[in-house]
C-alpha cells in the first residue's frame, strides 16, 4: 500500500490528467443539488440531467416537491434506475425539509444525513459543491480505483477509504481529488475488463521525476 507521500504524488498526477472540478449535474439551488446527487444513485450524470429541467421546473422548491404525487414524481424520472424508491426519496425528503428545516438545506453532515435517501457520500458532494466545505465523497469510481492502485487495502469499506483517504491528503486536495479519481475511474480505469497498463501508462507520463514518484508508481 502506498504511503501518504506517495498516494499524495499520484493523485497529484491523476488531477494533472484530469483537472476539471465541479460536479456535472444541473441545478439553480442547494436543494436542487440535493435531489439530483439522490437521483444520481447507480446512475450516470447524463441520465439525470435529461430529467432534471423538468423535475425542477414543475418542483422547484421543497415545499412543491413535497405536496407532489409519488405518481407525477415517478412519471418524470421513470428513465432512471431506483425511480420507485427514487420518488419516495424525493418527497420525503422534501417533506422533512419543510418539517425540520425550514425548507432550507442543512450546511452538516449530520443533519444531511437524517434526511430520507441521503448516505455519507451524497451529504459530502452537496458540502462540498453547495456549500465549498471540504469532504472527500467516495462513490464506486472513487472506490474502485483507490483500492486498484493500492492508495488503501483492497478490502477497505466506503467509510474506511474515506477516513485513510482525508489521512493522506491535505485538507485543499480532497475535493480536486474525489473529483480527478472519479473522471479517471470514469473514462480511463474503468470498471469494465481494460487494458490496465495503458493506465499505469498515463500515470506514470504525469508523474514528476522524483525519488518519491519513482517509488510510489513501483507500489502501483
Amino acid at each position: 500500500m502506498l504511503n501518504k507521500q506517495e498516494v499524495q504524488e499520484v493523485v497529484k498526477a491523476i488531477i494533472r490528467i484530469y483537472p476539471e472540478s465541479g460536479t456535472d449535474l444541473h441545478y439553480d439551488s442547494n436543494f436542487q443539488l440535493l435531489c439530483a446527487v439522490i437521483l444520481s444513485a447507480q446512475t450516470t450524470d447524463v441520465a439525470v440531467n435529461r430529467i432534471s429541467s423538468k423535475l425542477f421546473e414543475k418542483f422547484p422548491t421543497p415545499e412543491a416537491m413535497g405536496a407532489a404525487s409519488l405518481d407525477d414524481l415517478r412519471e418524470i424520472i421513470r428513465s432512471i434506475g431506483l425511480s420507485n424508491n427514487k420518488s419516495k426519496y424525493l418527497k420525503n425528503m422534501a417533506n422533512v425539509l419543510v418539517e425540520e428545516f425550514n425548507g432550507i438545506v442543512p450546511d452538516n453532515r449530520k443533519d444531511l444525513m437524517t434526511l430520507p435517501g441521503v448516505g455519507r457520500k451524497t451529504a459530502n458532494v452537496v458540502l462540498t459543491n453547495g456549500f465549498d466545505m471540504p469532504a472527500f465523497a467516495v462513490d464506486t469510481h472513487v472506490k474502485r480505483v483507490s483500492q486498484k492502485l493500492h492508495f488503501v487495502p483492497a478490502d477497505s469499506s466506503v467509510q474506511e477509504i474515506e477516513n485513510l483517504m482525508i489521512e493522506k491528503l491535505p485538507e485543499n486536495l480532497w475535493y480536486q481529488a474525489h473529483h480527478s479519481i472519479l473522471l479517471f475511474g470514469r473514462h480511463q480505469c474503468v470498471a469494465r475488463k481494460h487494458d490496465h497498463s495503458k493506465c499505469l501508462e498515463r500515470i506514470k507520463k504525469a508523474l514528476p521525476e522524483t525519488e518519491i514518484a519513482k517509488t510510489a508508481f513501483q507500489k502501483l
